[in-house]
């Protein structure tokens, strides 16, 4: 069985667990190391049973805790080298190198990062399995591209980013530039990009729907929620919204 929690989505910090057989991985870090444990303290987590660190990309509110936290509890990392060479890695740290579209296993996991369009050196997401059921995770991503259909398509679960409402950001308080990075080809996914990957990929087996990565100041959880609904023919208070300061429930894939 796979399992998944998130410990906190959005600007000012990002962290996912993800769970299979004896396996547990957290997927980056962006808090401190004090903060980090008192959400895995909220959800019954020791630190100690945490085999492992994977990077998606450097930018701060993914990246700020997982050194200290990982030289704290000896835990190797993987991430790519892109990533790696936007960071400041010590001797000694057990840096491990992700490419994208290359497969590897943590435990009783299987990986598969792949690559996406987003502002950073060298960034990925992941695809989990089990052999059984896979779970997707798509944030920080600023466009759709084909590869990602064909990477998500067909999971059980799905990490999806909705960070935005674009009417909501043109009239935020963003100054135009960031406005621009924000809603950009490189920047981060609208609540109606996360609706169209929906309707363009295969959901029959679709067992839990996450929405992430939401912006304080250009969404809320209920437009994020009523494009999800809309795209999968349901009710939006059906959906899961991840929070930004609360750890969210374990969710759970069945065979």
């Amino acid at each position: 069985m796979i399992r998944f929690a998130l410990l906190g989505s959005g600007s000012r910090g990002n962290a996912t667990l993800v769970e299979c057989g004896r396996t547990r991985v957290l997927v980056d870090c962006g808090f401190s190391v004090r903060e980090l444990e008192r959400r895995l303290s909220a959800i019954q987590v020791d630190p100690a049973t945490i085999d492992a660190i994977l990077v998606t990309h450097e930018h701060g509110d993914h990246i700020r805790g997982v050194w200290p936290f990982a030289r704290r509890h000896g835990l190797p990392v993987w991430m790519t080298p892109g990533t790696a060479i936007a960071c400041e890695l010590r001797p000694g740290d057990d840096f491990h190198p992700v490419v994208p579209e290359e497969p590897f296993a943590v435990g009783d996991l299987h990986v598969t990062p792949f690559a996406v369009p987003h502002d950073a050196r060298e960034p990925c997401q992941y695809r989990f399995d089990d052999g059984d059921r896979m779970l997707g995770m798509l944030t920080d991503t600023g466009s759709l591209t084909p590869h990602i259909r064909d990477m998500l398509g067909g999971c059980h679960g799905l990490i999806l980013e909705c960070n935005h409402d674009p009417d909501l950001l043109a009239v935020g308080p963003y100054p135009p530039s960031l406005k621009r990075r924000v809603g950009g080809d490189y920047g981060h996914l609208s609540n109606g990009q996360a609706a169209e990957l929906l309707t363009d990929i295969a959901t029959g087996r679709l067992q839990r729907l996450v929405g992430a990565h939401l912006s304080e100041k250009n969404n809320t959880p209920a437009h994020a929620a009523r494009a999800l609904a809309e795209a999968l023919g349901c009710r939006p208070e059906e959906m899961e919204i991840a929070a930004q300061d609360t750890p969210s429930n374990w969710f759970s894939l069945s065979s």
